[in-house]
């Protein structure tokens, strides 16, 4: 005799399950954590102040961006990944990491429920930038870490060129507040 699928005989899914965020650069997709990530906007409707950083040492960035009194640095999705030129249409600022990515477009949230380590292939920068592998419908997708987008020692390197910018950006709004 078969059990019924909703048998309480039968065992549960156990697994950890993780709400995503499905993003795209160019045509690859990437798999961030949904926690990790404090707001998502169209670049169109981003405001808030944007700062140019001139000669930056990192080609990744090349802006700061002031929302809600807290500053971040506007990482390129594509220079950051080293994939071909796009045209990026979302920013997702990221939570606990002064870091705001630009994508091309933000295609799903979904659930992960399987994250495996990262191949012994991957050998260089790429181990910072990935969490592991994730599968998501018939797809294997890396899943970003968002502390890679920006590592310690490329941070160090922003603060050095600009001393002081990242926090003056938001001293600038908090002082043109009235009282």
């Amino acid at each position: 005799m078969t059990q019924p699928a909703h048998s309480s005989l039968a065992p549960g899914d156990t697994r950890p399950r993780e709400q995503v965020v499905v993003f795209s650069i160019g045509e690859y997709s990437f798999v961030i954590s949904a926690s990790s990530i404090q707001e998502i906007r169209s670049t169109d409707s981003l405001g808030g102040n944007i700062v140019d950083l001139e000669g930056s040492a990192l080609r990744k960035v090349r802006h700061i961006v002031e929302r809600d009194s807290r500053s971040y640095y506007v990482v390129s999705g594509y220079e950051h990944f080293r994939l071909a030129p796009s045209r990026p249409a979302s920013v997702m600022i990221l939570r606990g990491v002064p870091v705001a990515v630009l994508v091309d477009r933000i295609e799903e949230m979904a659930e992960m429920r399987v994250l495996v380590g990262l191949p012994h292939s991957f050998r260089g920068e790429e181990r910072l930038w990935y969490r592991g592998l994730t599968v998501l419908g018939h797809k294997v997708l890396p899943v970003a870490d968002p502390r890679g987008f920006l590592s310690t020692e490329e941070l160090r390197r922003l603060e050095e060129e600009n001393p002081g910018l990242l926090q003056a950006t938001g001293a600038m709004r908090r002082e043109r507040q009235p009282v």
